[in-house]
């Protein structure tokens, strides 16, 4: 973009407004005059007689005036406020009116594109996109900006950038239009359109060790996925194809991303310091999961599958509803532990496959699996103290209406507790017993949830339960008498 940004409009009806004394916005102390000056000073920044300088001039570019600063960051934490209703007769109407309403009425968008194309200091095209980001929090100016090709250009532009505060600003502006649904899919069609977004990403997520960057372009990335299918695909795919001509001998040979390691490599970066992030990344490869070619690029790589594996063993093993964790934990870790499970599930069926999967680790999934199904009974259990029969009765509907996060943890921990019991040998059950992790109580507990669906897995499990601990194993069909079992 070489053309300079648009001047300032003047706001409708100023002249009027100054003859009344209305230089305020709305019922602010911000001065319309004040606001118009600085959107000037930023114009004359990005000037040709500014920008046309030596590279000894280089460095002051890189950095912002003190007082154009403070001037442009006051603008950026009003960029959020409201304005309240004017009072008025209610013989009149009166728009109500905020700051961001009144920056695009002065062009401000226009002008932001003109400092993000041509200014190189970092501090001042941070505040820009955050500006544009706050304004886009409002529905009118989030579809006037998506509405811009130019802009948009412009603003994918910054994720090429170096500089992290710019490139979070970045993110939370594209988290903010693609949450819009009025104009998701245009921003989800633009960043198809330029491939070198992909390598972008995934080099931030292989490298930074900024957590909030990371947390918030992971969530672009997961709502991305979660918008297009067709787009994830097209990013699992990308980091397999191998280029055609080997590099030049004096060139620099250009590294080739694949999706999981990069999202590996942010998940364990944010894994101690934002659990909401952690949560964010597991539903990123749970996503992945969900394609055949998503599952493929988790296994199919020996030292994928067994970074993935080995990572999300340990978080349900030894991080996520321990023991001595109080029940109620689940319902903070639901959504997460959902995820987790299933991307282990999802790498478990193809056991077969895998070196890296090893028959001693079933035992301690089995013992995390059953405590996420006991604490799962004390978080719905119903309130013991009930005022009258007549109330309980009232409240009967709401008690059976399970929570939804709950529910899907539920089904995800079934299927995952039935495929390790499907491969469970007589020396794995008899060493299960003796550590605890297959005790009456445990047990119980699966045969609670996992029945009737998963009758024919139960049933072979107390084939050999009978061979190694018949007493038991007659306590658990006498507990359940619907399980008949040929001995």
């Amino acid at each position: 973009m070489d053309r300079n940004p648009s001047p300032p409009l003047p706001s409708r009806d100023q002249d009027e407004e100054e003859g009344a004394g209305g230089d305020c916005i709305g019922s602010t102390v911000y001065s319309k005059h004040w606001l118009f000056g600085v959107l000037s000073g930023l114009i004359q920044i990005v000037s040709p007689e500014n920008t046309k300088s030596s590279s000894d001039d280089e460095e002051q570019q890189m950095e912002l005036d003190e007082e154009m600063e403070n001037e442009i960051c006051r603008v950026w934490d009003m960029s959020m406020d409201e304005f309240a209703p004017s009072r008025a007769s209610s013989m009149t109407s009166i728009r109500k009116m905020d700051v961001a309403l009144f920056l695009q009425e002065f062009n401000a968008p226009d002008i932001f594109m003109g400092v993000l194309a041509k200014s190189k200091c970092p501090r001042l095209r941070e505040i820009c996109v955050g500006i544009l980001g706050n304004m886009a929090c409002f529905q009118e100016i989030c579809v006037s900006i998506s509405s811009d090709k130019n802009l948009g250009q412009v603003l994918l532009h910054c994720l090429y950038d170096s500089d992290p505060p710019t490139l979070l600003e970045t993110s939370r502006l594209l988290l903010t239009c693609l949450s819009q649904t009025e104009v998701a899919s245009v921003w989800v069609e633009r960043i198809r359109e330029y491939p070198a977004i992909y390598d972008s990403i995934c080099f931030i997520m292989s490298s930074s060790t900024n957590v909030d960057l990371l947390v918030k372009l992971g969530e672009v990335v997961d709502k991305l996925f979660d918008l297009d299918e067709k787009l994830m695909l097209e990013w699992i795919r990308h980091g397999a194809v191998q280029p055609l001509d080997p590099p030049q001998e004096d060139s620099e040979e250009q590294p080739v991303f694949k999706i999981v390691p990069c999202v590996l490599e942010a998940a364990k970066q944010v894994r101690s310091e934002n659990p909401e992030g952690l949560d964010v990344y597991m539903h990123i490869l749970q996503l992945l999961t969900t394609v055949d070619d998503g599952i493929q690029a988790i296994v199919q790589c020996p030292d994928t599958g067994k970074d993935t594996w080995n990572l999300l063993f340990d978080l349900v093993c030894h991080e996520f509803c321990q023991s001595d964790d109080p029940p109620i934990i689940l319902q903070e870790q639901k959504t997460v532990l959902a995820s987790v499970y299933s991307v282990l599930s999802a790498i478990y069926v193809s056991r077969a496959e895998q070196e890296y999967l090893k028959m001693e680790e079933d035992l301690p999934l089995i013992d995390s699996l059953i405590r996420v199904l006991q604490n799962m009974e004390h978080c719905q259990k119903k309130p013991e103290n009930s005022a009258d029969s007549n109330a309980e009765e009232t409240k009967k509907p709401d008690l059976t209406q399970d929570d939804f996060h709950l529910k899907i943890l539920k089904d995800i921990s079934c299927e995952f507790l039935s495929n390790i019991f499907q491969v469970l040998t007589k020396e794995t059950v008899a060493q299960g017993l003796k550590e605890g992790q297959l005790s009456k109580q445990k047990c119980s507990c699966a045969f609670q949830n996992l029945l009737p669906f998963y009758s024919p897995v139960i049933e072979d499990f107390l084939k050999i339960l009978h061979e190694v601990d018949k007493t038991l194993a007659d306590d658990l069909e006498e507990s359940f008498p619907s399980l008949k079992v040929q001995t």
